[in-house]
């Protein structure tokens, strides 16, 4: 039997060459080699870090703070390389979701039977 952890491995490494990787790779690049996008797109990452983290911690986002995040998002969109990033991330995160679902397969069948007998 194959050990899971090389097969794993295997996965990783698909997951590096997959088009959906490179594709995220490429645009990430793009727009790290440009100071003025990097810059736009480091804000943007700030705010929404911020914000999700208030929101873990409970604590109430004000409408300042959300009229801000709207307008720093209105800003990332209308920037054309870090709007293919976020497609090409999107693309990758839906193939990782995919890959999620076969691997815990296994799981939601197991559960899936023992809910239905009982």
């Amino acid at each position: 039997m194959a050990n899971i952890y090389d097969q794993a491995y295997d996965l990783e490494k698909g997951l590096r060459e997959s088009d959906e990787f490179k594709g995220l790779k490429a645009a990430y690049d793009k727009v790290m080699n440009d100071p003025q996008t990097k810059k736009m797109f480091d804000d943007f990452r700030e705010t929404q870090l911020n914000l999700q983290q208030k929101q873990m911690q409970g604590e109430e986002i004000t409408e300042e703070e959300v009229n801000q995040a709207k307008k720093v998002v209105e800003l990332v969109q209308q920037q054309e390389d870090i709007s293919k990033l976020m497609e090409e991330e999107q693309r990758l995160n839906t193939l990782i979701s995919d890959i999620s679902k076969i691997i815990t397969k296994p799981l939601e069948e197991l559960y899936g039977e023992e809910g239905q007998e009982q």
